[in-house]
Parts: C-alpha cells; structure tokens; sequence
C-alpha cells in the first residue's frame, strides 16, 4: 500500500519581538556604573574655577570672622549704660573697617563702620538711624532705641571656624563657593579633570547654518541643530569639546571617525541613527570597533539611547529628535559626565508645583512635559509637545516629571525639575 506524506508548508517568519522598555532609573544606575571617575587632576586658579568638581577637601586655616566685629554703622557701646530712649554719650573713638581700636572708657561710644572690630567693652552696636548727634564741642550723641546685648554684632567665627571643611571633595564650584574659597585665602583649588568629548553629526540630509541659504535648501535637508545646543550643554558642563563637524554619510568615513575620535577622547557623543531597525553606519561601525548596547527607554520623548565603548572612549548615542536629543542628554548625559569628574551630587532634583493645566492623555511612557512658570505660582503646559518642536524647550521653564499611566487634572501637583537646574 502506498502511503503519501504531506508536504510540510513553511511559515511566514514571526517578526522580531520589540525590545522591552527599560525604566529611566535603570538605564541612568546602569549607566553610572560605567562612568569610572577620570584619572588625573588639575590645579586652577579660584578665579577660573567655576563649575569646576573638587578634587579635595577644603579646610580653612583660620577662622571667619577673625574677631568680633560690627554688622552696621553705627556706635559701639556697654548696653547696661544705656537703660533708657533718650541716654547721651560721649564719642571717645573712631574705628573704621581695616583698624582696630582702644578699650572702651566707661560712659563712652565709640563711633564703628560695617566690618571694623568691635572694641574691647563694648558688648553691642547701636546702628545710626537710632542715634541723634548733638550739637557740642565735647562729641556727643543721644540713643534713641536702647539696645540689647550683642546686637549688630557679627561673632568671631560665626562664619567659618578654624580647621572645618568648607568645601567638600566633588562638590561642584559655584561663584559663592569661589568666594568662599577666597574668604579663607584660597587662590588655587585641586580640580577634576574636564572630560574630553567628541562630538559628531552623521547624515547627508544635514546642512549647517550660513552654508547654504533656508530658500535654496534641497528636498529633504534640514540644518543641524542638535550640534549647536548639544556643545553648548557640554560646555557648561565643564567639558573639552572637540568638534569633528558632519560626518559623510560612508562606512569607511565614520570608521575613521570614531576610531580618530577614540585616541584622544574621553567620551564620542553622537545623535541619531541609534533606533532599533535604523539604517545607520554608526551601530555597525561602534560594534566593529568595541561594544555596543541599544537601549529602549520608557520615556516621551527620548526612547532610543545607546552606550557603547569604542576602544578608551565611552560612546553615547543620543535620538536625532531635537527635543528627544536635549531631554535625553539633561537625564543621562549630564549625569554621567557629572561622575566622570567625580562630582558627589549627579541626581536630578524636582520641586513640587500645581499644574494649571489638563493631561487627560496617559502615556505607557514616563513623560517629561515642556512647561512654564506662571504669575500665580502654578505651570502652564506648552501647547506641541512633540519630540521635534524645539520651541517648546526654548518656551519652558523646565519639565514636568510625570509617571507613566498618570493623567493630570488643573491643580494637580506635579513634579517640576527646573532648567535652571539642568542647564548650570
């Protein structure tokens, strides 16, 4: 008996399965992992030092005040010899800022400047607005607030005491802190040294500004933004950028770019070409050359993100969207080149504020909403929040840090992180 097999039938191939998002605290732990902190410190003058991480410790030799001294202009006298409004003394002494004057005599004031010690027996200031000088040969002034014990008096110390740490290893120099420094007569500070970054554009669409005019523009080309605003954030990050301009879009050309950019470079940031199924050079030319890890990130806007190493360098590949670019930088990047340097705070801090608007439309997605400050201390919310409108960040103020699934309703709190404090 003959016997027939069936002929199997081949099946469609199934499609490849979607990346699983990863949550932002993930992919930013995971990421800080990898940002060793640089080898290598440099000394700068506190004038040149801001923004600057501190490489050491800062512990003050001397105490600040150096005595005690007075807070107003005014009189020094003994509070217990004027009991009464109305009490007239005699000026014995003047003591401007920079002298230091004699012992008080008994039932005298000594006439005192902001800043100049306060003379032994004196135990308070009696600011001028609350004295009338009278018209005699001898000097005389008349108290009209009696004082009380240690007003107007700023304490030897007060400020800064002698062998306490002012300024902490990775902290970040702000101007006050420069003053500060110099307070205890600091001209030199140890500073982490700045990373070097390289950064490049790949694609034939882009065109930079001033080449080629908006009314001449071919189908299809755009002007690079994002190298503009990204250099400018790395800068204020304290960064060396090296600008490698456009690269052709070629395998050999970017091959030879990021191998060139690999020698001298802390870090290679790139943007665009880093979404899954993207044809690019940049994914297969990093992963010839080193390493390479695409990540799908729960966040809007800014999902695509890759890091990878190309030889030294670390390798962050940032979304071309521009508003995905920039966002995904303040979260990621920022804090990663922070802990390259070595700086002890990285986290992004958020305040809360009311929302004086409606977002009827959650998101799978963790979402960072482009909104503006208001009069009555509440945010309003920029109309487009599309990852490609760049006016929005121009627009706002900051972000709102909105959870995935969550709607907001007019006078909701919501989490706002500011831009003043992403973009310093």
């Amino acid at each position: 008996m003959n016997t027939s097999r069936a002929t199997p039938t081949s099946s469609p191939a199934a499609p490849a399965a979607r990346p699983a998002l990863r949550p932002l605290d993930d992919a930013l732990a995971e990421l800080l992992t990898q940002a060793a902190s640089l080898a290598g410190l440099g000394t700068v003058s506190t004038f040149e030092a801001d923004g600057r991480v501190l490489a050491e410790d800062v512990v003050s030799a001397l105490q600040v005040p150096p005595e005690d001294n007075s807070s107003m202009d005014g009189y020094a006298v003994r509070a217990a010899e004027v009991q009464h409004a109305g009490t007239a003394l005699r000026v014995s002494q003047r003591i401007p800022a920079g002298s230091a004057g004699a012992a008080l005599e008994p039932g005298t004031v000594a006439r005192i400047f902001t800043g100049a010690p306060i003379p032994a027996g004196a135990d308070a200031v009696v600011m001028q607005e609350d004295c009338e000088v009278l018209a005699d040969p001898q000097g005389f002034i008349r108290i009209t607030q009696p004082p009380k014990p240690a007003q107007w008096i700023r304490r030897a110390g007060e400020d800064v005491m002698r062998g306490a740490i002012v300024l902490s290893k990775g902290e970040r120099l702000t101007p006050a802190s420069l003053g500060l420094a110099a307070s205890i007569g600091r001209n030199f500070l140890q500073v982490a040294r700045r990373p070097r970054v390289a950064l490049f554009s790949t694609g034939d669409e882009l065109v930079m500004p001033g080449e080629v005019a908006p009314e001449q523009m071919r189908p299809g080309a755009i002007y690079n933004s994002n190298r503009f605003f990204l250099r400018a954030l790395l800068l204020r990050l304290g960064c060396e950028v090296t600008d490698m301009g456009i690269v052709p879009d070629r395998r050999d050309a970017t091959l030879d770019a990021l191998r060139s950019a690999s020698q001298a470079h802390d870090l290679i940031l790139t943007s665009g070409g880093v979404s899954v199924g993207e044809e690019d050079h940049i994914k297969p030319a990093v992963q010839q050359l080193g390493s390479l890890d695409l990540w799908q990130i729960a966040i809007k806007p800014g999902k695509p993100f890759a890091y990878g190493q190309v030889g030294p360098a670390h390798f962050i590949g940032l979304p071309g969207n521009p508003v995905s670019s920039f966002v995904t930088f303040l979260l990621l990047v920022r804090p990663f080149l922070l802990k390259l340097q070595g700086a002890s705070q990285v986290a992004t801090k958020s305040v809360t504020v009311p929302a004086h608007f409606n977002w009827p439309r959650a998101d799978k997605r963790r979402e960072f909403l482009r909104v503006q400050r208001n009069a009555a201390g509440g945010l309003d919310l920029f109309a487009n929040q599309s990852s490609g409108v760049l006016t929005s960040a121009v627009w706002g103020d900051g972000l709102v840090d909105n959870p995935a699934g969550q709607t907001i309703m007019h006078g909701d709190s919501v989490q706002f992180i500011a831009f003043s404090e992403l973009l310093s």
